[in-house]
Order: structure tokens, then C-alpha cells, then sequence
């Protein structure tokens, strides 16, 4: 499912036109964006949480030549599913 896909979906289910619904997407996914580059924890209660995690600089290998090379410290968004997303899936 993509951002057009999702957004025809609420606006079947609410009733608000195609236009409307991807508004409500695109500010959603802002949000979330905008908290993680704060740092901020995003918790969805029933959905799960959105957490940045720091990975430390690390030493890595080319695979083409084999070579080490220093791979940089960086952040990364994390999801943990919530217990019941979790139940969903594993039926």
C-alpha cells in the first residue's frame, strides 16, 4: 500500500473527498517525520512506536575490493509493533 492508496482508503471510510484524505496523509507522515528529527518518541497507541536509534561509527569492508573503510555514525528510525498489530499478523 502507497500514499494514494491509503489516502482513497480514508476517504472511502470517512467520507471526505480524495483531496481531503491525502491532505490528512501527508500531514500525518510530516508529523511523525518532524517528531524523529527531534528526537521525539512517537507512540501510536494500538499501532506501535516510532523510536531514532543512534548507530556508533563502525569499521565495514568494500565487498568489491575488500578494503576496510570507516563506515559514519548515524540515526535511524525504528518501529516496534504494538501487541496487537503483533497479534494481527501472527494470527
Amino acid at each position: 500500500m502507497n500514499n494514494a492508496e491509503l489516502a482513497d482508503k480514508l476517504a472511502t471510510e470517512l467520507g471526505v473527498t480524495k483531496a481531503d484524505a491525502k491532505k490528512a496523509v501527508d500531514v500525518v507522515f510530516t508529523a511523525i517525520a518532524d517528531a524523529a528529527a527531534t528526537g521525539d518518541e512517537i507512540s501510536l497507541n494500538g499501532f506501535g512506536k516510532f523510536k531514532v536509534k543512534d548507530t556508533p561509527a563502525r569499521e565495514g569492508r568494500n565487498p568489491s575490493t575488500g578494503a576496510t573503510i570507516q563506515i559514519a555514525a548515524s540515526k535511524k528510525l525504528t518501529f516496534a509493533p504494538a501487541k496487537a498489530i503483533k497479534d494481527k499478523l501472527n494470527g
